[in-house]
């Protein structure tokens, strides 16, 4: 794929920007694995989200959409699309409407945490 490096930079950069004050618990290339903060004291983090460069397309993981299906309500068509499953958007090449989009999901999943 020869869009990935973009696609993967852009998509982390999404994640990043959203996520101050989690568990970063994987940054490496093609690899960016984030965690929120502890429900309880005590307990594990939750899986918030992640940044995944596969074989032939790069993965933008969510995990507050898949607890919280709300959160899809007026999604386009467009992000719909590149869902696979309940909380895995994917990509193959830039797309800054679709990004700009899930920027701004991902801002209101990560403000459902505080």
């Amino acid at each position: 794929m020869k869009d990935a490096e973009s696609v993967f930079a852009s998509l982390s950069s999404i994640l990043r920007k959203h996520t101050a004050g989690m568990w970063l618990k994987v940054d490496e290339p093609g690899n960016l694995y984030i965690e929120g903060l502890s429900p309880k004291p005590g307990t594990k983090p939750a899986f918030f989200g992640a940044v995944q460069t596969k074989k032939s397309y790069v993965s933008f993981h969510l995990m507050p959409v898949y607890e919280h299906p709300a959160l899809l309500s007026g999604l386009s068509e467009g992000l719909r699309g590149r869902m696979q499953g309940k909380s895995c958007f994917n990509f193959v090449a830039p797309h800054p409407v679709l990004f700009a989009e899930l920027d701004a999901l991902t801002a209101r999943s990560a403000a459902g945490l505080e």
